[in-house]
């Protein structure tokens, strides 16, 4: 097995691979579904002769990191292995090109990633950083007295007439909210990318616009003998006002012929404490990004930190050998952070698996010593590990790249 990197005359191959990888036929929309972010120079394939039978692809994106905003990170994405060639070691070496090469080319500190089967990726030092759950809410639920709504009413808007103006608006929140990735218009373009087979029997994307947010959602018909049964599917709700998160929500919530609302949201949406009856919404978690420190030192200088702290952590670093031993971590009282290899004894200890995982403050230092993932050598230390990594709200990213 060779391995090299793309050039656009792989792209045929690259797509097909990955829909067999996938469990899908090879499509001319999938094809252009990956030509429209593939970086080539970014992308690693393993050849076994001329046959491509393994890839993997990083995207130049920023990612909300705390108190610094947005922050370039390496989007790992497109990683697949053609059945009947796995267990061959594929996929290591991909997964070794692309950290050893950001490493050593000084490119991003971050990586992260949606991991297809979550028992693969710690394997390379990727911890589960984010989370978000599935939801159902049953249509008309009703607010509880006192939710404020905006006075301006929502329009439902053609798709022409809708992308400049939710551009602006995620523009504005995204640098906010940790977790949420910047969109370059290749991005834009993946995301509102709408051909009739990624509907499934749904309608073309729809678009709910205020001043201070926007709804991006599908409707699907159904029937009972006891009257409409259709589902609303949002794909993305925005809003940098709470009166147009909620006024939002009360228009898709009380849209004509739907029972259900389906959701991806974030594990502290507000929506359940919008309601009456919170339970007229049902949940189901899972996991969304991975993250992964390429260099622990620049990695963590790039976020801030909400309390001074002095801590050193000893690392353990198997596939990044670079990052294993102890490193002193100083906050100031503004969040900013100093990063030293030193000799002294640690004050924690934990494999990089566990710092990419409470790097967004979405796992706590305390839940993993609690699973006994770190271990405390000072008294207090995961107490105080546990609010300087804190954040206001959870981190949350839907956007699957």
């Amino acid at each position: 097995m060779t391995l090299r990197t793309l050039t656009t005359d792989d792209l045929p191959a690259f797509a097909e691979l990955l829909a067999s990888a996938f469990l899908s036929d090879p499509t001319d929309g999938l094809k252009h579904r990956e030509e429209l972010v593939f970086e080539p120079d970014r992308s690693h394939g393993v050849f076994d002769g001329d046959e491509l039978i393994g890839t993997g692809e990083l995207l130049t994106r920023k990612i909300t990191v705390p108190g610094a905003g947005q922050t370039p990170f390496g989007a790992v994405t497109s990683v697949g292995v053609a059945p009947g060639h796995r267990r061959r070691g594929a996929l290591t070496r991909v997964m070794r090109a692309q950290l050893h090469g950001l490493h050593e080319d000084g490119g991003e500190p971050i990586a992260a990633l949606w991991a297809s089967e979550s028992v693969i990726y710690p394997r390379f030092g990727y911890g589960l950083a984010a989370q978000f759950y599935r939801a159902k809410v049953q249509a008309k639920a009703a607010y509880r007295p006192g939710v404020e709504l905006e006075a301006e009413r929502v329009r439902e808007v053609p798709r022409e007439q809708a992308i400049p103006l939710i551009k602006a608006i995620y523009e504005k929140e995204a640098p906010l909210r940790v977790g949420a990735l910047d969109r370059p218009a290749s991005a834009w373009e993946f995301i509102l990318d709408d051909p009739e087979y990624r509907r499934h029997g749904a309608t073309a994307l729809k678009f709910a616009i205020l001043p201070d947010g926007y709804a991006i959602y599908r409707v699907r018909s159904d029937w009972h003998e006891e009257g409409p049964r259709g589902t609303l599917n949002l794909l993305e709700l925005v809003a940098t006002t709470p009166e147009a998160y909620a006024t939002l929500y009360r228009f898709l919530l009380d849209y004509d012929l739907i029972a259900t609302i389906e959701a991806f949201a974030a594990l502290d949406e507000p929506l359940i404490h919008l309601l009456a009856d919170p339970r007229k919404i049902s949940r189901s978690a899972g996991d969304s990004l991975w993250v992964r420190l390429v260099d622990v030192d620049r990695a963590l200088k790039t976020r801030r930190y909400s309390a001074a702290v002095e801590l050193v952590f000893g690392v353990e670093d198997a596939f990044c050998p670079w990052n294993a031993g102890n490193w002193r971590l100083v906050t100031d009282a503004d969040g900013n952070a100093a990063v030293t290899r030193v000799e002294d004894a640690p004050d924690l200890e934990l494999d990089v698996i566990d710092l990419g995982a409470i790097f967004l403050g979405g796992t706590r230092p305390s839940t993993l010593a609690a699973a006994g993932r770190i271990r405390q050598r000072t008294a207090g230390a995961v107490s105080r590990a546990t609010a300087a990594f804190a954040t206001d709200r959870e981190p949350s990213c839907l956007e699957s790249f």
